[in-house]
């Protein structure tokens, strides 16, 4: 009996095990995991609207690893050694024929007086706080921004900046106040939002402009203070700020002998494999992949990643080599609480298409859809 584990609880981790399970009906396979959950991060945006409350995001897994089989325990990962055979964690060493890490990434908190910004996509808390802050304030400034990992281009969250910012917009307009804000959107790149397409950073910022939001744009973070954000090139006032770093790899993985990318994220292949380590696989947040310059960090390529891991790993556990590669593409629909813009890249090109109430609906429907096989 092959004894697989998968590190983590999210979008990666859950395909991972309903591919495996389906490739191999009797697998013993062992989820380690901090929490016995699983949190839909795409629709944080919707929290401070009151569109979504936190409980509705937030799924208990007990019912799924029992339909699935799956004995999970509640740890967190400290070590991954002996080429990926061996797990070391809060609860125990675990020893595996096979790994799949989903653990996901972590976010660069270095710049100076970071802890004044919320980071929004850290959870349900950090959306919470910002719908609190919402209604606590009379009117003032709101920057809104997201930086990245200059050693790891892809290792970067800005769709659902945008959503923050095209949301709160917004929900002011809604409620009546919007002329009592100030809205600022800043970024270090003078052109945000380009991985999601070449044409898409011009027309992201006309509508920014159409909707009375400043734009700083082009100049280096330096940090934050209370009421500050300091940038190169100016530092300007806000009362309320949002802020994205860019990711890079899991606190465990400096203690681990995994190779490592520049950026601090697991090296692996085209297949997923960790390099070097055969039997062992990386997929999400946590991996490090060869492709193009407009890899996206994102549920949808976590999920072509882990069902490409899950193929690959049962295939090498047999003695076959019928490795498969996993489908570089980008897909999403930037939400601006009643409209919807549909993005998606792919290497045969990309496409954007204009603001539709439909696509709005449709975001709120996959995600309907995609929870119910996990409840």
């Amino acid at each position: 009996m092959l004894n697989i584990t998968i590190l983590g609880s999210g979008f990666a981790a859950l395909t991972a095990i309903k591919r495996i399970r389906k490739l191999t009906p009797s697998a013993n396979i062992t989820v380690i995991a901090p929490k016995e959950e699983f949190l839909y991060y795409p629709s944080l945006i919707w929290i401070p609207s009151g569109l979504r409350k936190g409980d509705d995001l937030r799924i208990n897994l007990h019912n799924f690893y029992n339909r699935q089989r799956v004995q999970y325990v509640e740890a967190s990962v400290e070590n991954v050694v002996e080429n990926g055979r061996k797990v070391i964690t809060s609860a125990g060493d675990f020893k595996n024929d096979g790994l799949i890490i989903a653990t996901g990434g972590r976010f660069i908190k270095k710049l100076p007086g970071i802890e004044h910004a919320i980071t929004p996509c850290e959870g349900i808390d950090a959306a919470n706080q910002i719908k609190q802050r919402l209604e606590q304030m009379d009117g003032g400034t709101i920057a809104i921004g997201f930086g990245g990992n200059p050693k790891e281009p892809a290792a970067m969250r800005g769709g659902p900046m945008f959503e923050f910012l095209f949301g709160i917009d917004n929900m002011l307009r809604q409620q009546g106040r919007r002329e009592k804000f100030k809205l600022v959107f800043f970024n270090p790149a003078p052109e945000p939002g380009k991985r999601l397409g070449p044409n898409v950073p011009a027309k992201i910022t006309e509508m920014m402009h159409k909707q009375g939001i400043e734009t700083k744009l082009g100049h280096k973070m330096v940090g934050f203070e209370e009421n500050l954000v300091k940038t190169e090139g100016e530092e300007f006032h806000a009362d309320l700020i949002l802020f994205m770093p860019g990711m890079t790899g899991p606190a465990w993985l400096a203690n681990s002998d995994l190779p490592q990318s520049e950026g601090g994220m697991i090296k692996a292949n085209m297949y997923t494999q960790v390099e070097g380590h055969q039997n062992t696989f990386v997929v999400g947040d946590a991996g490090s992949f060869p492709g193009p310059d407009w890899q996206a960090k994102q549920a949808h390529a976590a999920d072509l990643q882990a069902k490409v891991a899950a193929h690959n790993l049962v295939q090498t556990l047999n003695g076959q080599d019928n490795l498969q590669s996993f489908k570089h593409e980008l897909v999403c629909i930037v939400d601006t609480l009643s409209h919807g813009i549909l993005i998606k890249r792919s290497e045969k090109g990309c496409m954007m298409l204009p603001p539709c109430r439909l696509m709005h609906w449709a975001k709120r429907a996959f995600e309907w859809f995609y929870l119910r096989q996990y409840r």
